[in-house]
């Protein structure tokens, strides 16, 4: 459960926009995406490994 503190006299937009950037953070929206559909370990293994190759060549071109 998230709780913003809202101060006297603070904007309203600033307390939303507070609990966006919380909510963001927790991570909540992109579980909830993942749980949608089931991927098998095997292709969750993969897709982190191809990630990784990517990151990696980004990294050594950028040398």
């Amino acid at each position: 459960m998230l709780k913003i503190p809202v101060k006297e006299g603070e904007n309203i937009e600033r307390a939303i926009k507070k609990f966006k950037k919380k909510f963001e953070r927790t991570g909540t929206l992109k579980e909830l995406r993942e749980r949608q559909k089931y991927t098998k370990p095997s292709v969750r293994k993969r897709q982190t490994k191809i990630k990784a190759v990517y990151k990696n060549s980004l990294q050594v071109n950028s040398i």
